[in-house]
């Protein structure tokens, strides 16, 4: 959607629903070596939890979630067992970063994955004009090198997004 800015211009947003979130374990340096906050969030049908999780959940004191998710963090001391996180914590001008997963695109070719040109329209290419071209010589270097661009599955990775304004 969209919202208006201080100066009436139009930013172009994402509606994120962060929340509940509730903290089930806290890591500290003398128990675990580092310091992090667990947090589950997503509902589940407790039918579905294994007693390995059902005991971890209910050592917290909390019903069971979908997903389990540990932060890093140096102020892991002031979250408490049971401490349910909304939307809340985040004020309106501060900076995030982002990280999802992307639209699934799909067995996608050399062109429309990596943004190569293609051959000539015309001058004799015959039927590859979306292909990649050469991909390695015969004798030298003999081989195809690792991490060559090709054609393949696009999408569906995690992608992390950085500098984006909480409105």
């Amino acid at each position: 959607t969209q919202v208006w800015d201080e100066n009436n211009r139009v930013v172009p947003v994402t509606v994120v629903k962060a929340g509940p979130n509730v903290v089930t374990q806290v890591r500290t340096n003398d128990a675990d070596g580092y310091e992090s906050v667990q947090i589950a969030f997503g509902e589940i049908d407790p039918r579905k939890v294994n007693k390995p999780l059902k005991g971890h959940f209910a050592k917290a004191d909390v019903t069971p979630r979908r997903h389990l998710v540990e932060i890093r963090t140096a102020d892991a001391s002031e979250y408490t067992l049971g401490q349910e996180i909304t939307a809340e914590v985040f004020e309106a001008g501060i900076k995030v970063d982002v990280t999802g997963k992307s639209k699934g695109k799909g067995f996608a070719g050399v062109m429309k994955r990596h943004n190569f040109k293609g051959l000539g329209a015309g001058h004799g290419t015959q039927r590859k004009h979306r292909s990649p071209g050469s991909i390695g010589g015969c004798a030298t270097p003999g081989r195809v090198f690792k991490g060559l661009r090709m054609a393949g599955r696009m999408g569906n990775e995690r992608v992390t997004t950085q500098n984006l304004t909480v409105h």
